[in-house]
């Protein structure tokens, strides 16, 4: 049967194809005034005035290295040409806490709309992957986008979310509930702002490197059990090496992964994260995101052995790998029960098929660089994976202090 008159349809459609660089470059010293890769970056074009450039540092960062305050103004300074700092770095806290609240965000839309930042001009974000989440949503949303540099001074930043294109803040006891997707401007890897993180802020990334690498890259795995004890040592040429082949793994799937604004529902480079995301929450953020992390590898690595998907001694290479670069693999928010005896982490699941949209979506693995993806999972045979980890954890002897 035809459509009556009144309900005849016009369409005019169109595909908009965008295209966009990302770059990640690696450096040392990035504001001694003789390394030209920040100026190099954001230089003017020909004929225009000097860049005008907000910088945002962490605080603990700037508390860690007071030179900092000192070297950044001095560098645009030296480069006085072809940058302009509008103010001193603004300092501001890092870590869950600058996703805590969107005020963090106002406060630097304020800064942007009082030092005349337009869309030519860049936000330089300094600091761990909190602060740079916030501060690139307060780009992302300021007249509707302005150029975004993300400086990551963490190993977890510089090797896996400071490569990424997104951006966020917590809300409603949710990880990364409002956000956008903006690719920044460019990502600068300076190693030497790792010097002054302690051993544990240091392992903390290992675990999203041993995460990319179990879902894509056996030949990477490999190498990561080659340096496992200088990793857990914290050799500075081993996380060099760490560094340099994660982000690069980071940015080949976002560039070629078919998907890099996730409009499906699949994220393989989250593997782990479901628990994991879900453990900070019942830690009142208090586990850090990288321990996090390995230990929701380490119970999807369980899963999938327990479901058959993954056979025992990969499973086992992965967890050794896990507790050879320093890692714990059990918490206890993986126990934590509600008021009506059930397991809170299993919200965890929900929680992500929501943030994802759609079905379910959960990364397990088949081999050591081969993930695929499963749209169920067994709430018993999570249960029992949990179990395991706990044994397997108290029947590990303690390594003597120091």
């Amino acid at each position: 049967m035809g459509l009556s008159p009144q309900f005849l349809v016009d369409t005019i459609e169109h595909t908009i194809e965008v295209k966009w660089q990302h770059r990640v470059i690696f450096t040392d010293h990035l504001f001694d005034p003789a390394n030209a890769t920040l100026s190099g970056v954001l230089g003017k074009t020909p004929g225009s005035e000097p860049r005008r450039v907000l910088i945002v540092l962490d605080e603990a960062l700037a508390i860690a290295q007071p030179r900092l305050l000192a070297d950044i103004p001095a560098y645009f300074a030296a480069w006085k040409g072809e940058l302009t700092l509008v103010r001193p770095p603004l300092l501001t806290p890092g870590g869950e806490y600058a996703k805590s609240s969107w005020s963090h965000v106002c406060e630097l839309h304020s800064a942007i709309d009082q030092y005349h930042l337009d869309r030519h001009s860049c936000l330089v974000a300094v600091g761990g992957g909190g602060l740079l989440d916030m501060a690139g949503l307060a780009a992302a949303t300021a007249h509707r986008g302005i150029l975004h540099v993300r400086v990551p001074s963490t190993t977890l930043s510089q090797c896996d979310s400071g490569v990424g294109v997104k951006n966020g803040i917590n809300a409603f006891g949710k990880k990364n509930f409002i956000g956008t997707f903006s690719p920044p401007f460019a990502v600068l890897n300076d190693f030497q702002l790792l010097s002054t993180l302690n051993d544990r802020a240091k392992r903390a990334g290992f675990s999203e490197a041993i995460k990319v690498a179990c879902i894509r890259a056996p030949a990477f795995f490999e190498e990561l059990e080659a340096d496992a004890t200088a990793l857990r040592d914290c050799e500075p040429e081993a996380m060099r090496r760490l560094i340099r082949h994660c982000a690069g793994l980071h940015l080949d799937h976002i560039v070629s992964g078919g998907d890099p604004f996730e409009s499906g529902s699949a994220r393989p480079l989250d593997f782990g994260h479901w628990a994991a995301h879900k453990m900070e929450q019942l830690s009142e953020f208090h586990l850090p995101h990288g321990e996090a992390v390995a230990i929701g590898i380490a119970l999807d690595v369980i899963y999938s052995r327990r479901k058959g998907y993954l056979d025992g001694t990969s499973a086992e290479r992965i967890l050794r790998l896990l507790e050879g670069v320093g890692f714990e693999i059990f918490s206890k928010e993986l126990e934590q029960a509600g008021t009506h005896g059930e397991l809170l982490i299993l919200g965890g699941l929900e929680e992500f098929r929501e943030h994802l949209g759609g079905r379910l979506s959960i990364t397990l693995l088949r081999a050591i660089g081969r993930g695929f993806e499963a749209h169920e999972m067994s709430l018993s045979t999570v249960k029992d994976s949990i179990s395991e980890l706990r044994e397997r954890q108290a029947a590990i002897v303690p390594r003597p202090a120091g």
